[in-house]
């Protein structure tokens, strides 16, 4: 058993065996947990080439339509609010130096470009090439590595929904402190392990997502991160999707065995026309009654939401 990626305790205990029951990726994969921070990590690692193949050929992007590229835009007012749309691109102000790492399909590069950012991004998936080429993003394919860029070079740093991608979350950091201006931020959005979500859903809950999420953050894990890399951990939100609990909804209802693509996560595959109702069911129901959002903006509130916001300050 490997010990604590983050706190290197090895007081730590097997916690749950699982598979990919979102795009088929084969195999079977064991998450430990830490008994000292309450960091949860998956056993297994990954060379960087493994990761690339994982990203590349099982997640969805090989079937996005270029043409419909649109960058994101400014999250504000109620309805924002109602639906957790504040991720953590939207704490960046204009007219700053900016890395997005696991910047996607690049939505976040558009929206930053168009407020003044000298911006900046980083993605394992080869397909981001197709976005940068057609609108001269500057963007590393591959992983993230620190030294490809001037230290002290960026005023924020984002992860959004990413940390919990990386094999070794320290290292990790201690890059983005590197290229992090002193007194500059990084901003890192993951799910959280520790909330009602994880609870009650127990081993179909959708963000075990096996075995793309190799680390799951608690504050306690997070805050020893921070104090490891030079940072230091400035404040928690607790932001979630209101979308996610229709999303988990669904995902129980269109769960495949181990090696087979879900329905519902991979655009592979066809769907029937009992999948399409059920589908439009749920979808539906959570439209009109909006049960998904009441429930997700009280858990958030409870700071117990699925979704967790660090900012995290260069010392």
């Amino acid at each position: 058993m490997k010990q604590c990626s983050v706190c290197s305790s090895v007081n730590t205990q097997h916690f749950l065996a699982y598979y990919d029951d979102r795009y088929g990726y084969p195999g079977t994969f064991q998450i430990s947990t830490c008994n000292q921070c309450r960091h949860k990590y998956l056993e297994e690692s990954f060379t960087p080439e493994q990761l690339t193949n994982l990203y590349t050929n099982y997640y969805p992007r090989t079937t996005f339509d270029i043409n419909k590229y649109k960058p994101l835009h400014e999250i504000k007012g109620f309805l924002s609010w109602l639906n957790g749309e504040k991720r953590a691109y939207c704490w960046v102000p204009p007219n700053v130096r900016v890395l997005d790492i696991g910047c996607g399909f690049g939505e976040t590069l558009g929206y930053h470009a168009n407020r003044g950012c000298d911006v900046y991004g980083v993605e394992a998936d080869e397909n981001i090439r197709r976005v940068a080429d057609k609108f001269g993003f500057k963007v590393h394919v591959g992983l993230f590595d620190p030294n490809i860029y001037e230290p002290a070079f960026f005023d924020y740093v984002t992860l959004d929904q990413v940390i919990e991608h990386v094999d070794d979350p320290i290292k990790t950091m201690e890059g983005i402190s590197k290229v992090l201006k002193p007194n500059g931020l990084a901003i890192l959005s993951t799910p959280n392990s520790n909330g009602w979500g994880a609870k009650l859903f127990g081993r179909k809950w959708i963000h075990w997502h096996i075995p793309y999420h190799l680390q799951h953050f608690s504050i306690e894990s997070m805050k020893i991160a921070a104090e490891r890399t030079g940072m230091k951990l400035e404040k928690v939100k607790t932001i979630t999707s209101s979308e996610w609990l229709c999303y988990q909804i669904i995902h129980l209802f269109t769960r495949h065995k181990i090696g087979t693509p879900s329905m519902f996560w991979s655009p592979l595959i066809k769907r029937t026309i009992g999948d399409k109702i059920i589908l439009s069911g749920i979808v539906g129901f959570h439209r009109i009654t909006k049960i998904n959002h009441l429930i997700t903006r009280i858990f958030d509130t409870l700071g117990i939401g699925d979704c967790k916001l660090y900012f995290l300050r260069k010392q």
